[in-house]
């Protein structure tokens, strides 16, 4: 933390909502993935509240899918910084019959995330939850506030959102409303990057290439895994790939390349043409597929 006074106009940005959310909101957690953008925001919550430690803990969302890198990544991070984590399984939903495991070609459990983070959020009576989600990710994300109301059933109502001129964030919920939150909701990917290479923050080594079995399909590169379904006619062949984006390994491919180091993947970042939700396998669903897992809920 020796370089606590360096700032620039985003995080500032970002730890003035951190600390909006202790002061308007009572139980508030923050959603960890284990990707570089829940990365980055442990970062900004640590400035925010520096020389106390974290003052709400962690939520991950564990559909049971997720790329053991991600896994080791974060309980290594939890028992460094002393945080507090709650781990709450898509299998548990799965088992209790609250949600059905999909089948076939495209099957996921991404999406069966919605009912775990909502049961969640009823269980600890968590009344805003911080993610990371960024407005340059995709046009659904780019609708939101940074302060974004849910209903009580966990919905997001695009049409009715609040004004928040001059950065002034208005948290008065009704009961059983929450809210996220999107402290880097301005940010942008190559921003992202930039402050994990400013800060030297560490994050998993699948983000970096490494050689990886994986086969083709439709265009994109998929994680040869016993989670993903193949065809039989499917090869799986061995390439030198990194990911982008971080999810569930059914629901996250991966691109080619060679970049090795965090300048290396900026200087990738900074000359590509495709975009990094280019390589999230559940949002060509269809054109909507954002929009509408966030209307039932998602994050």
């Amino acid at each position: 933390m020796s370089s606590i006074l360096k700032t620039n106009a985003l995080e500032s940005e970002a730890i003035y909502i951190f600390r909006e959310v202790i002061s308007q909101f009572d139980k508030p957690v923050l959603l960890f993935s284990g990707g570089k953008d829940s990365i980055t925001l442990v970062r900004l919550a640590q400035k925010a509240f520096f020389p106390a430690k974290i003052p709400f803990p962690l939520l991950h969302v564990d559909t049971g899918h997720n790329f053991p890198e991600t896994i080791e990544f974060r309980d290594k991070l939890v028992a460094e910084l002393g945080l507090e984590l709650i781990v709450r399984n898509v299998q548990d939903a799965i088992d209790e019959g609250k949600v059905v495991e999909e089948s076939g070609k495209y099957s996921s459990r991404n999406s069966l995330q919605t009912t775990t983070l909502l049961d969640a959020i009823e269980e600890f009576k968590f009344d805003a939850c911080i993610g990371g989600a960024r407005r340059d990710e995709e046009k659904a994300r780019a609708k939101e506030r940074i302060f974004s109301v849910r209903d009580d059933f966990g919905q997001w109502d695009e049409k009715n959102q609040r004004p928040e001129l001059f950065d002034i964030l208005n948290g008065k919920i009704e009961n059983g409303q929450n809210v996220r939150v999107f402290p880097i909701s301005n940010w942008t990917e190559l921003d992202v990057w930039s402050y994990i290479e400013q800060e030297q923050i560490e994050i998993p080594s699948i983000y970096f290439s490494h050689k990886r079995k994986v086969f083709l399909r439709d265009g994109m590169i998929w994680s040869h895994s016993p989670f993903v379904y193949q065809e039989e006619d499917e090869e799986i062949e061995e390439r030198i790939v990194r990911f982008r984006t971080v999810g569930d390994m059914s629901c996250t491919a991966a691109v080619d390349s060679y970049a090795a180091t965090i300048q290396e993947v900026v200087g990738e970042i900074r000359s590509s043409t495709i975009s990094e939700r280019g390589a999230r396998i559940d949002d060509k669903r269809s054109e909507a597929a954002m929009e509408k897992r966030k209307q039932q809920g998602y994050f």
